[in-house]
């Protein structure tokens, strides 16, 4: 089942059973102290272990003093000015406690020794990049239902894929002989100008072929041209190779999420990247 995006005292919040979480994406006009009483009430009420948000510094600050902890950090978040702040309140103990800290302490690392490394080879001489169309939406989701068991949003459905590419969702595949073998997406927030790269999904049969980064690097000139400033990513921690990918272009890590977001039937922590792209 899919979380439920709802507006809350004017901020829009997703939540759901799947990532047993409350995430605030975007505080809006609300008026921090009542919001944070009102997502109190909807974690106890549903049973929920983490409250998770995505803040402008000024409005993180009344939840740092409400008990929130900052997580992550990105600079220039907000129209290439203000910074952004995730920030958390764990609601059980359990939430706090990661079962692998050590393999994704190595697999940051990894990622590390990477930094501004550049693209590494290219992608078999068949293949192109495109944007994508309203002709692909079966195969794309096709392509997520493969890669992805569940995933935080319904990209499974062409539905959902249809109405995000038709309000603010750009989505790139790599294609050979005709069929869509890699995807990608750009998530904007035009008027904040800054974009999430995220949504990467390979066929088994192309991996290896460096799809993620050629996706990766083709995005980033296309938003760049609709005024877009700051690029991020929230990415599996214990992925090397997302990891890995957005380090050696550019990124720089801006904190770790823990048990974050449930992806292929698992809770998972996720490693934050950022990169300013004007």
């Amino acid at each position: 089942m899919s979380d439920t995006v709802e507006k809350i005292c004017g901020a829009t919040v997703q939540h759901g059973d799947e990532s047993k979480r409350i995430y605030l994406m975007k505080i809006g006009e609300a008026d921090p102290q009542e919001l944070i009483g009102r997502l109190d009430a909807l974690a106890l009420e549903k049973g929920y272990s983490k409250i998770f948000a995505k803040l402008p510094v000024e409005s993180a600050h009344s939840f740092e003093a409400s008990g929130y902890i900052r997580e992550a950090t990105v600079p220039g978040f907000y129209r290439g000015r203000e910074d952004a702040c995730f920030m958390c309140r764990y609601l059980t103990i359990e939430r706090m406690r990661e079962d692998n800290p050590d393999e994704l302490k190595q697999v940051l690392a990894l990622a590390l020794e990477r930094q501004n490394a550049g693209v590494r080879g290219k992608l078999p001489e068949a293949a192109k990049i495109r944007i994508c169309t309203v002709e692909d939406l079966d195969e794309m989701a096709a392509i997520y239902q493969q890669v992805f068991p569940s995933y935080p949003f319904p990209v499974h459905e062409s539905s959902y894929l249809l109405e995000t590419m038709r309000s603010h969702v750009i989505y790139f595949g790599v294609e050979v002989e005709g069929k869509l073998l890699a995807l990608s997406s750009a998530e904007m927030d035009r008027a904040g100008q800054n974009v999430e790269m995220t949504d990467f999904a390979t066929l088994p049969s192309f991996l290896g072929n460096g799809a993620a980064a050629a996706l990766l690097a083709a995005m980033e000139p296309a938003v760049t041209e609709l005024g877009i400033i700051t690029a991020y990513t929230i990415a599996r921690a214990v992925s090397p190779g997302m990891n890995i990918t957005f380090a050696r272009l550019g990124y720089q890590f801006g904190g770790r999420l823990i048990n974050n977001t449930q992806i292929s039937g698992s809770i998972e922590s996720m490693n934050v990247w950022h990169k300013r792209l004007i």
